[in-house]
């Protein structure tokens, strides 16, 4: 698995295109990074930028983007809506896969020990990364922002932990981290006060408001035994909230960070925000994300819209991510383009590699039928495979909305959802299949001219061909639980829909066997002994197994049939 971290930088410039097309120019100039978002705003005169790569690289790309950033932002004129403290205000990383918290950690202490040194700028450590966790929420390094570093600095408690303990004139001060995947968000509400849009921020953020005697704003605050006020907590756990309003769009809103997207989802915030603003009067009318967020974030939304809605969630990617949008009306203020805004899509999007999925039904069979070997039986095998869970994914729908059976309804739909799962799984091994070809395809075309070359190109080909073994193993392993999916619908499903059960159980078993056939002949070349024995006890017992549970839930359909 590749090694990619995220890197999130926050730049204080939202209006000049030519300096925000400097700065991230510098970044993309760093070889290995994926420039994914650029989202600034005029109000805030603030741009969030989202970039990915190696660990390395993406330490390059953040240093050279902080460097431009210096030379080109005077903080001594900026004024915007948005907390700051720095020509570049935050720059946290966020890993993404194959890479740990001690690896993003260390990453945020390389590039702060540059800039601190190299660029002369004060930086803190926030999040996982701070070294005094004291320090480690972002919101308490910024209180008082820019203008009140120049005396802040100077105390003992707030020694940088890297660079100067002098403000940097123009260039201010900077936050470097390591944090969870952090998403900023907004809720658009059809006022354009800030005092109400505040009042419904101060209900949902986990800090709430302080509390006062007679519980009106304007009341005397309630002190605790040392002197400080009392607070009301908010509904939201891991939530931070303020109202503004944003001239561009003449409207207000709640700016949230929801910092833990598993203890508060995007669909709880949005819905905290409808209730509170509904209670004063007032209505949500939409949303807006700043920057990129996970896909999981889009299908858990749309998953609780359909569930709210007494509906299967067993629903496409595609369907769930729209009805989020809509649901939470992200594209009421600018057309909501999810493959710039989801960021596995757009890494997908930039990868160089050719995807089968992506090719409509006669493209694939015609890219099947050419002089090509690949795709082919691997990539057939596991195609067919998603066919049949997917046909019984349709069973479990059409069962679902069937009326009458509203009781079964959540059985339904929890068998259509592992059905989109398995569906998504063995789909992404139809190109996993070809790519592991390709593999043992490029390692015997290795040089073998020294005895190094030959060692080396015989190496590649052992690790080729027993990838190359795995990969149907899985679509082996994967296919097989579909057996369970297809039984169930036999014995509960639609009975209108057992034909289509019948179906999936046969291209369920062609699967199996199309893939085992693939395991044996990328085993039969392996010198590893140990290895080929163990893959082939496995496949074995798969095999056998396919077999009886093909007959079981076989003889059910024939039953239902005649």
């Amino acid at each position: 698995m590749e090694k990619l971290i995220e890197c999130v930088p926050n730049f204080s410039e939202g209006r000049d295109p030519e300096v925000i097309r400097q700065i991230t120019s510098a970044i993309e100039s760093a070889e290995g990074v994926s420039l994914l978002d650029v989202d600034p705003g005029a109000t805030t005169n603030r741009t969030v930028v989202t970039f990915v790569g190696s660990p390395d690289a993406v330490v390059e790309g953040a240093f050279r983007g902080i460097k431009k950033a210096a030379e080109l932002i005077d903080m001594r004129k900026h004024s915007g809506a948005h907390p700051r403290m720095g020509a570049t205000d935050v720059c946290p990383f966020v890993p993404v896969s194959d890479v740990s918290w001690d690896e993003a950690i260390a990453c945020a202490n390389r590039l702060a020990a540059r800039v601190g040194e190299e660029l002369k700028i004060p930086v803190y450590l926030y999040e996982r990364a701070a070294k005094d966790r004291a320090r480690a929420n972002l919101a308490v390094i910024r209180a008082g922002e820019y203008e009140a570093f120049a005396a802040k600095i100077k105390q003992p408690a707030w020694k940088p932990d890297y660079g100067p303990q002098s403000l940097n004139q123009t260039a201010g001060v900077t936050a470097i981290g390591a944090r969870d995947f952090l998403i900023a968000y907004n809720v658009n509400l059809n006022t354009r006060s800030v005092r109400r849009a505040n009042s419904v921020a101060f209900d949902v953020r986990e800090n709430g408001r302080v509390k006062t005697d007679d519980g009106t704003p304007a009341g005397k605050p309630v002190l605790d035994d040392n002197g400080e006020p009392v607070r009301v907590p908010g509904l939201l756990k891991h939530v931070k909230a303020i109202g503004w309003y944003v001239e561009e769009y003449g409207i207000a809103q709640v700016s949230m960070n929801l910092t833990n997207i598993e203890e508060t989802p995007l669909h709880v915030a949005f819905d905290a925000c409808a209730e509170s603003a509904s209670k004063r009067g007032l209505r949500a009318t939409g949303s807006e994300i700043v920057g990129m967020l996970p896909k999981k974030c889009l299908l858990d939304a749309g998953r609780y819209f359909l569930r709210k809605q007494n509906w299967s969630e067993g629903a496409a990617e595609e369907e769930l991510i729209d009805i989020a949008v809509r649901s939470m009306g992200l594209s009421e203020l600018k057309p909501f383009v999810a493959a710039e805004k989801i960021i596995e899509l757009k890494i997908a999007a930039q990868s160089k590699q050719k995807s089968l999925v992506a090719l409509n039904l006669r493209q694939f069979c015609n890219e099947t039928l050419s002089d090509s070997p690949a795709p082919g039986g691997g990539s057939v095998a596991a195609l067919m495979g998603a066919l049949a869970v997917s046909l019984g994914g349709m069973v479990a729908n059409l069962s679902a909305g069937k009326r009458g059976w509203e009781e079964q309804l959540r059985c339904f739909s929890d068998r259509a959802v592992q059905a989109q799962q398995l569906k998504d799984e063995l789909l992404r091994l139809v190109d996993e299949d070809t790519a592991a070809f390709n593999q043992v395809m490029a390692a015997f075309g290795l040089a073998k001219q020294s005895a190094e070359e030959k060692a080396a190109r015989s190496a590649a080909i052992e690790s080729a061909n027993k990838y190359a073994a795995e990969v149907p193993l899985h679509v082996i392993e994967t296919a097989s639980q579909g057996y369970d999916l297809l039984h169930e619908m036999a014995e509960k499903g639609n009975p209108a829909s057992i034909s289509d059960v019948g179906v999936g159980l046969l291209a369920v078993r062609a699967c199996i066997e199309g893939a085992a056939m693939n395991v044996r002949i990328n085993l039969g070349s392996l010198k590893d002994a140990g290895f080929k024995s163990r893959l082939l006890e496995k496949l074995s017992a798969l095999v056998t197994a396919s077999e009886s549970r093909f007959e079981a839930a076989r003889n059910l359909v024939e039953a239902k049939l005649s």
